[in-house]
């Protein structure tokens, strides 16, 4: 029960504060408003279509990630546009150009994108989870494949772009909360660069090393673990994800900067930032599970060092202590 009070307390604060938001101020939106979400959910819709159908056709789940960096900056930018490009909304849309920039080139270099833009690599967690009991047979699969893969991510996607909507319309000034906004936003977008960078690295030679023929066990620290401990994932399991969901959380401010939040900080827009943040609950745990099971060592970085905030640095030896006493 310990080991996961941080994950239910994290889903218990989420699911709170997004019923705070519909209870607080409902949702009130102007014709220009529902004028572009209208079009916002029929490219949404567009987009669920493809990833299933073509997702069952070539066996290939990674359709919505390869659309996951790209989707949201068409969004924002329909959301600018018909907001006659705001000033506030143009902020916006740059940060999430730049967010979506960097995410696609660190998911394209990965080998993700091809020219046929349906192939390409798949996640490795799409291989693992069709493998799972319940999931290992074809019409089971495409059920997954159609309600969480393709619908509910998309529209996650979709939902965490509304507090650019919600700021649409608004003529309250620049103020406090949009630089809040602005400069938290840039600050967990370069921590999710630098995070990424590194383990891009790390991983690179990893398998530099493992091409000359020797066991993962037979070459050189910290590679031999198999798993980064290097920079800042030696005090955080997570800072790419710490970074993700800092990101489209600090953008949460412009809503509020927007004034159209009218009861405090809640607002139905928040709903999406704060889905994210039980998604990666979700992604992390299924995740180390997958690591736990391939290298011996994890399970004491799994026990000493903190899922998201960069907190105690990794010491195997005070790790393998700590572990032998909770075990």
């Amino acid at each position: 029960m310990k080991k996961y009070l941080g994950s239910i307390i994290a889903v218990m604060v989420v699911l709170t504060l997004s019923v705070l938001g519909f209870v607080f101020n409902g949702i009130k939106l102007s014709q220009l408003q529902l004028d572009t979400l209208l079009i916002l959910v029929i490219v949404c819709g567009a987009s669920v279509l493809y990833c299933f159908i073509v997702g069952e056709l070539t066996r290939n789940n990674s359709q919505m990630d390869k659309l996951w960096s790209i989707l949201p900056i068409a969004y924002v930018w329909i959301i600018a546009i018909k907001g006659d490009f705001n000033f506030r909304l143009l902020v916006y849309a740059i940060l999430v150009t730049l967010w979506g920039i960097r995410l696609t080139f660190n998911f394209a270099r990965k080998g993700a994108y091809s020219i046929k833009f349906w192939t390409g690599e798949e996640d490795y967690r799409w291989q693992v989870l069709r493998q799972k009991p319940g999931l290992n047979n074809k019409f089971t699969w495409a059920l997954f494949d159609l309600f969480f893969i393709s619908l509910y991510q998309n529209a996650l996607v979709l939902a965490i772009c509304f507090p650019a909507l919600a700021a649409m319309g608004s003529v309250a000034p620049w103020g406090v909360f949009d630089y809040i906004g602005t400069f938290s936003a840039s600050a967990f977008l370069l921590l999710e660069t630098v995070a990424d960078e590194q383990q891009w690295k790390f991983h690179q030679n990893k398998k530099k090393l493992l091409s000359e023929g020797k066991p993962l066990q037979e070459i050189e620290e910290p590679y031999s673990k198999g798993f980064n401990t290097t920079g800042i994932w030696k005090r955080s399991r997570h800072p790419n994800y710490l970074g993700e969901q800092g990101f489209w959380m600090c953008l949460y401010f412009f809503a509020i900067a927007s004034w159209n939040v009218t009861h405090g900080f809640f607002s139905w827009t928040l709903i999406g930032p704060l889905f994210l943040v039980f998604l990666f609950l979700g992604s992390s745990a299924f995740g180390e599970g997958v690591s736990n099971s391939k290298y011996p060592e994890y399970k004491y970085y799994l026990c000493y060092v903190s899922k998201y905030l960069p907190l105690r640095k990794y010491d195997k030896e005070k790790a393998e202590a700590k572990y032998e006493k909770t075990a």
